[in-house]
C-alpha cells in the first residue's frame, strides 16, 4: 500500500511540473505594487517611468508617464505560432470613478510571436482630468485570449504632485 502511495504522490508531481502551470503573488513594498499571476509565468513585474527606469517610490508629476511594465511572460497557449494577449487599463480616483477605462487594449490585433508578447506594458499619462495631490489607483490585466484561465494582474496608487 506504502508504494502505491509513493507512485500516486510521484505521478501527481510529475503530472504538475510537465503541465508547465504558474501561480503566484508578490507586492514591492518601495511602489506599493502588487501583482498576482495564474496560469502564466513570469520574470518580473515594475512601475517604470518614461525614461524606462524602475521607479523606487509611487510618485509621479502632473504630465509625465509611468508604465507597470510586465517583463518575461510566458506559456501562452499558441494559434498559428502566434500568442493572443489582452491588456486591460483602469484608472480611477479615490472616488472610484475611472479616469482611464480600456477594456482592451490588444482588441485589433492580429496576434504577437511569443517573445514579442513576453514583453507588455499598460502606460499611463499623467494628466488632465488628473490634479496634483491627489492619489490615483492604477490596475492592469493581462490575459490570453486562447486560453482566458490564464492571467495577471497588476495593481498600484500613483501619488501625484
Amino acid at each position: 500500500m506504502k508504494s502505491i502511495s509513493l507512485f500516486l504522490l510521484a505521478c501527481c508531481a510529475l503530472f504538475v511540473t510537465a503541465c508547465n502551470f504558474s501561480a503566484g503573488t508578490n507586492k514591492d513594498l518601495s511602489t506599493g505594487l502588487s501583482y498576482s499571476y495564474y496560469g502564466f509565468s513570469v520574470e518580473k513585474v515594475v512601475l517604470v517611468d518614461s525614461e524606462n527606469s524602475i521607479k523606487s517610490d509611487n510618485e509621479v508629476v502632473m504630465n509625465s508617464k509611468v508604465a507597470i511594465a510586465v517583463e518575461g511572460l510566458s506559456n501562452y497557449t499558441l494559434k498559428d505560432n502566434k500568442a493572443y494577449p489582452g491588456l486591460q487599463l483602469l484608472v480611477t480616483d479615490k472616488q472610484g470613478s475611472a479616469v482611464v477605462d480600456e477594456t482592451d487594449l490588444f482588441s485589433d490585433t492580429e496576434g504577437y510571436p511569443a517573445e514579442d508578447a513576453a514583453f507588455l506594458r499598460g502606460t499611463v499619462t499623467i494628466g488632465e482630468p488628473m490634479k496634483a495631490g491627489e492619489t490615483y489607483h492604477v490596475k492592469v490585466r493581462i490575459w490570453d485570449k486562447n486560453k482566458t484561465d490564464n492571467e495577471l494582474t497588476a495593481e498600484v496608487d500613483l501619488v501625484v504632485l
